[in-house]
């Protein structure tokens, strides 16, 4: 079992940066890919970036690319995802998830956090 906690959300004008934090548990979480996704209401969730298992590899959203980045600390069991120029089509609950390559399958995400909100104002 896999708990995922998140942090670093808030509130932040235009053109502000941010950098979220996702803490996971146990002892498998350098095996995992890890992803970010958002959610705003009314809309249905869109993958924001993931990245590999050892870091090589990352993956954005066009919306983010060139402003989002996003890294891990495998010796924490931590990843995050810096956020910079952020506008107000940001504005979502975000979502830290770990998909487990032995489990359902990749792009299959297992385990989720509970989210943490970011607003942008204009």
């Amino acid at each position: 079992q896999v708990q995922l906690v998140e942090s670093g959300g808030g509130l932040v004008q235009a053109g502000d940066s941010l950098r979220l934090s996702c803490a996971a548990s146990g002892r498998t979480f350098t095996r995992y890919v890890m992803g970010w996704f958002r959610q705003s209401p009314g809309k249905e969730r869109e993958f924001v970036a993931r990245i590999s298992s050892v870091g090589v590899r990352k993956y954005y959203a066009e919306s983010v690319k060139g402003r989002f980045t996003i890294s891990r600390d495998n010796a924490k069991n931590t990843v995050y995802l810096q956020m910079n120029s952020l506008k107000p089509e940001d504005t979502a609950v975000y979502y830290c998830a770990a998909d487990d390559p032995v489990g359902a399958g990749l792009g299959e995400y297992e385990y989720w956090g509970q989210g943490t909100q970011v607003t942008v104002s204009s």
